[in-house]
């Protein structure tokens, strides 16, 4: 593992110590090792990114919108050419597979940038209404504030888009899975992306994070995290009226209706709850039943949930690793102690140790049943790999459950009839909806209703996010 610039900063161009002496520790959560150090950032260091980032926009925004783009595309060629290094990297920093790294933690990424390309290179950021002429313009300073889940994936989501809009960027990632943002930093160095342009400091959210936030000199903070965290976010960047998107948490439900068939839908729906070990915030963790399927689905539930392999994330059997951390090992450990507290039925899992696997952040694949609505494991995200299967007695009673939650992230209908299940898919309240299975698109605007967020990301409305409107009469 290359490690050359992981005790640096990367700003305006350049690899810079930090100001601050301390450093954090990147832990593996499948040996509980360090693998690696980053620095422990300071509001100074901070300061240093921000006015590099603030000298560069000037320049950088002016930069033809084809030029910008040839800039992203070699990023994500680039990357595409360090796979197998980011792909090892990121399964030993936060415990995902190597075989699911290489299937959706890299490509994603590469595909951000190659595509925030493509619409750079299309969109027209200037267009005729009436007698204005509408014109779309870089918001200038962006801080990125990125979590550990997809942690490559949430840095490109915004560091792509705002770059093809024209912005500068500062990226704060989460310091429990930082390493591959240095890669990525290495990356646009070795393009020649302009001075100032791109940015990395690490550190802690109270520290880097809430110095970004406040900053006069950020025009614009685009933050994946937590509802309680997002809160804090935009009460803090409320002071100085700067643009905040926030992607948040979610608690999303599958329904299964009537005429659906139990064989299609629980093994999609098992998957789509333990998706990166349940560390997905549009994870799909209520699954909504007919009450006459319920044992059915409980049945094969727990036979699905059974045949997954647990273990080290470079085994390849492997399907699900570790959790990414003590702390969420903890956390998620407790609310299911709290689920069957309450009188949920576990159909399988539990807070039991893994045989062979006493070294490591490992949790069992989890399936309650009975959950009521007023259960914890109901409402709260858990981000975990626990599936919670809720009965119901009609499609209405579904829809009103399905929407019963301040989330608004995702969710999945399940039905032989498309135009059915497209009807009950109107009524969700979510950003996004699955119907029957179908395949995450990538290039979708992502994001959720409600307390799960504001803004997108991907796709024209990712680089909309972005941009601020001026109109001009002549």
């Amino acid at each position: 593992m290359a490690q050359n610039h992981f005790t640096e900063l990367y700003i305006n161009g350049r690899w810079v110590p930090s100001h601050g002496t301390s450093v954090i520790n990147v832990v593996n959560p499948a040996t509980e090792g360090i693998i690696a150090s980053v620095p422990h950032g300071t509001a100074s260091d901070v300061h240093d990114a921000v006015t590099a980032a603030r000298a560069a926009f000037e320049s950088w925004w002016q930069t033809p919108a084809d030029e910008r783009a040839k800039y992203l595309r070699a990023i994500g060629q680039t990357m595409a050419a360090r796979t197998d290094e980011l792909v090892q990297l990121i399964s030993d920093e936060m415990g995902t597979p190597r075989a699911f790294a290489a299937e959706l933690q890299v490509p994603l990424p590469i595909n951000s940038f190659l595509q925030a390309a493509d619409i750079a290179e299309s969109y027209e950021f200037e267009r005729r209404e009436g007698p204005s002429l509408i014109v779309r313009e870089p918001i200038g300073v962006v801080a990125a504030i990125t979590p550990w889940n997809y942690p490559l994936h949430q840095v490109a989501a915004k560091a792509a888009f705002a770059l093809a809009a024209g912005n500068t960027i500062i990226v704060k990632p989460s310091e429990v899975a930082p390493l591959n943002a240095w890669i990525l930093a290495e990356i646009i160095d070795s393009i020649g992306l302009p001075d100032g342009v791109f940015n990395l400091v690490s550190g802690t959210g109270p520290v880097v994070g809430e110095t970004l936030v406040t900053h006069p000199e950020v025009d614009m903070i685009s933050f994946t995290g937590s509802t309680s965290a997002g809160r804090r976010v935009g009460a803090l960047a409320a002071n100085t009226v700067k643009r905040v998107a926030l992607e948040l948490g979610g608690k999303s439900p599958n329904i299964m209706l009537s005429d659906a068939d139990p064989e299609d839908v629980v093994p999609h729906a098992v998957q789509w709850a333990f998706l990166n070990s349940g560390q997905t915030c549009s994870a799909l963790t209520r699954l909504l039943v007919p009450r006459d399927r319920l044992a059915e689905v409980e049945g094969l539930a727990k036979q699905v949930a059974e045949s997954l392999v647990v273990g080290a994330p470079d085994t390849p059997e492997t399907n699900l690793g570790p959790l990414v951390s003590k702390t969420q090992w903890d956390r998620v450990r407790k609310y299911i102690s709290q689920g069957i507290a309450q009188g949920a039925t576990l159909v399988t899992g539990g807070t039991d140790p893994i045989d062979g696997l006493e070294v490591g952040y490992y949790v069992r694949p989890t399936v309650f049943s009975s959950v009521t609505p007023n259960m914890v494991i109901h409402r709260e995200e858990i981000f975990g790999p626990v599936l919670s299967i809720i009965a119901y007695d009609s499609e209405e009673e579904a829809v009103r459950i399905a929407n019963d939650t301040e989330y608004g992230l995702a969710a999945s209908v399940w039905s032989k009839d498309p135009a059915r299940a497209r009807a009950v898919a109107s009524q969700i309240r979510a950003g996004q909806v699955a119907i029957n299975g179908a395949d995450f698109n990538p290039n979708a605007p992502f994001g959720g209703y409600k307390q799960s967020g504001n803004g997108r990301e991907f796709g024209s409305l990712g680089l909309e996010e972005f941009l601020e409107v001026k109109s001009i009469q002549a």
